[in-house]
C-alpha cells in the first residue's frame, strides 16, 4: 500500500513536469539553458514554485507633486495620466499581480531616479528596464553600465526614435550598447511603434552578430492582425525572428495592437501563430500601465490576456508560460507575492 502511495506521488511530480516542458512545444528554437534548467528539475525532483503573475511590461513616473520637488519630467514629456507606483501598486492588487518588469517612461527620458527610487523601496516587487541613451559621443555606454552594476536595471530600451537623425541602431554606438547589454547579461527590448518593417533589418543584424544578446520585441512587435498582403508579410517576418533562439515577444499593450474594442478577441489567431512559432516560454504577457488604464483597466488587460489563451485553447503550462513563467525565467529572479 505504502509502495503504491509513493508510486503514485512520483507519478504525479513526473506529469508535472512534462507538462511545464510543453511550454517548449512546437518550438525548434527554444532557449537551450531554458531546456537543460527543466531537464534538471525533472532529473532531480526539484518541485517549482507556485506559478506567479509576473506583468513584463509597464511604466512609472513621478506624480506633480513629486515632479516639482525632486523627480522633474522632461520639458515636453508631461504626463497627462497618474502613474505613481503607489497607484500601480493598488492596480496590482486588485488583479492578482505579484511583480513587474518597470520601462522607464519617457517622461523622465534619461533621468532614472525616479524608477530608482521605485526599484529600491519595492526589491521583491519590481525589476527595471532602463532607457539606451543613443548619444554620438559614446556616454550611453558608460551610462547603461552604471544603470545595471550600481542602480540594478536588469534589461535595457532601444527606443529607434531617440537615436540621431538619420542613424541607425546598427551604427557604432549602437553595436557597442547591444554588446554591452549582452555582456552584463540584460535583455535588449525594442519599441518599434512606426512599424517592425522599418527596424526589422537592424534587429536581424544585431542579433546575427551579437548572438549572446537576448532580445524581446515590445508589443508584439507593433503587428496588428494583418488585412492584406502587405500586413500578412510583415508579421510573417515577426513569426520568422523566432529562427533567432535569443528573441522573445511581449503579448503587451493589447490596446496598441487590436483593431477591435475590448477584449480584444481579434488577437486570437495572431496569439496562435505567435505561439506556434516561438513556443510558450518565449512569450510573455504585459500591461502597458498607466496607458492601458483608460483603454480598459488594469485588472481587465490580465483577463484579456487569460481570455485570448482560453480562446486559443492553449494549456495550462502554456499558460503558466505567458503569464509569469517566461519572464521569471529570463531574469531568474523570484518576485514576491507579499
Amino acid at each position: 500500500m505504502a509502495a503504491a502511495v509513493k508510486l503514485n506521488s512520483l507519478s504525479i511530480h513526473i506529469s508535472s513536469n512534462i507538462s511545464a516542458l510543453n511550454g517548449l512545444k512546437g518550438n525548434s528554437n527554444s532557449n537551450p539553458r531554458l531546456q537543460q534548467r527543466c531537464t534538471a528539475q525533472m532529473s532531480t525532483g526539484y518541485r517549482p514554485d507556485p506559478p506567479k503573475i509576473i506583468d513584463s511590461h509597464l511604466h512609472v513616473w513621478a506624480s506633480p507633486e513629486q515632479a516639482a520637488k525632486e523627480y522633474p519630467y522632461f520639458p515636453g514629456q508631461e504626463p497627462t495620466l497618474s502613474g505613481h507606483v503607489d497607484f500601480l501598486l493598488e492596480c496590482m492588487r486588485e488583479a492578482g499581480v505579484d511583480g513587474a518588469l518597470i520601462v522607464q517612461p519617457i517622461n523622465h527620458k534619461f533621468d532614472h531616479s525616479y524608477v530608482t527610487s521605485v526599484l529600491k523601496k519595492y526589491p521583491s516587487k519590481f525589476l527595471g528596464c532602463c532607457l539606451a541613451n543613443p548619444a554620438e559621443d559614446g556616454t550611453g555606454i558608460k551610462h547603461l553600465q552604471d544603470l545595471v552594476s550600481k542602480d540594478g536595471y536588469r534589461a535595457v530600451r532601444f527606443n529607434p526614435y531617440l537615436w540621431p537623425s538619420g542613424q541607425l541602431m546598427t551604427n557604432d554606438v549602437g553595436k557597442a550598447m547591444f554588446a554591452k547589454a549582452g555582456e552584463l547579461g540584460v535583455p535588449v527590448g525594442f519599441m518599434c511603434m512606426k512599424g517592425l518593417d522599418l527596424h526589422l533589418s537592424e534587429i536581424e543584424q544585431l542579433c546575427t552578430e551579437f548572438p549572446s544578446t537576448v532580445v524581446i520585441l515590445d508589443h508584439l512587435g507593433f503587428c496588428k492582425p494583418p488585412t492584406n498582403y502587405e500586413e500578412e508579410k510583415i508579421f510573417s517576418k515577426l513569426l520568422h525572428l523566432s529562427r533567432f533562439p535569443q528573441v522573445y515577444v511581449k503579448l503587451s499593450a493589447l490596446f496598441r495592437v487590436s483593431r477591435n474594442s475590448y477584449p480584444y478577441e481579434d488577437l486570437s489567431d495572431v496569439l496562435s501563430k505567435i505561439v506556434s512559432s516561438y513556443g510558450a516560454n518565449r512569450v510573455m504577457w504585459g500591461s502597458d500601465f498607466p496607458y492601458v488604464v483608460p483603454e480598459c483597466g488594469y485588472k481587465e488587460a490580465k483577463e484579456a490576456v487569460v481570455k485570448l489563451i482560453d480562446q486559443v485553447e492553449l494549456s495550462s503550462s502554456e499558460k503558466e508560460w505567458i503569464m509569469g513563467r517566461t519572464v521569471y525565467q529570463i531574469f531568474n529572479s523570484r518576485w514576491s507575492s507579499s
